[in-house]
């Protein structure tokens, strides 16, 4: 079973090293966006498992991108990433629709096959 993914990213480096390490984890990179708005159009477009998702984009912030697909329903599972250290409570996190934060110098030792597989229910 074949996890797909977007990376969203407005950092075309950061979206190559992000697409390189969930290939590398067995996922598969079905588009990458550079801002929300070409995100929200990549997500209804591929429908994917997953969504890693950079907090700073020139348009829409992450949380911003996050919500929006919560309010569509059936939303891919979101990692939000940034540079940042995160400062919301795990709490806003999840009711944004946001299943983790992981801080981009963190991304090569996290789990991401983990972070983007559903939890068995």
């Amino acid at each position: 079973m074949h996890i797909n993914i977007v990376v969203v990213d407005d950092d075309p480096g950061f979206r190559r090293i992000a697409a390189t390490l969930l290939t590398a984890r067995g996922l598969r990179v079905v588009a990458e966006s550079q801002d929300g708005a070409s995100a929200l159009a990549a997500v209804r477009a591929h429908r994917p498992d997953g969504l890693l998702l950079d907090l700073h984009l020139p348009d829409l912030d992450g949380l911003a991108v996050a919500r929006r697909l919560n309010a569509e329903g059936n939303p891919p599972r979101i990692v939000l990433t940034s540079t940042d250290k995160s400062f919301w409570s795990p709490e806003e996190l999840e009711r944004a629709g946001i299943e983790s934060f992981v801080a981009k110098d963190k991304l090569v030792d996290a789990d991401l096959r983990g972070l983007f597989t559903p939890s068995a229910s």
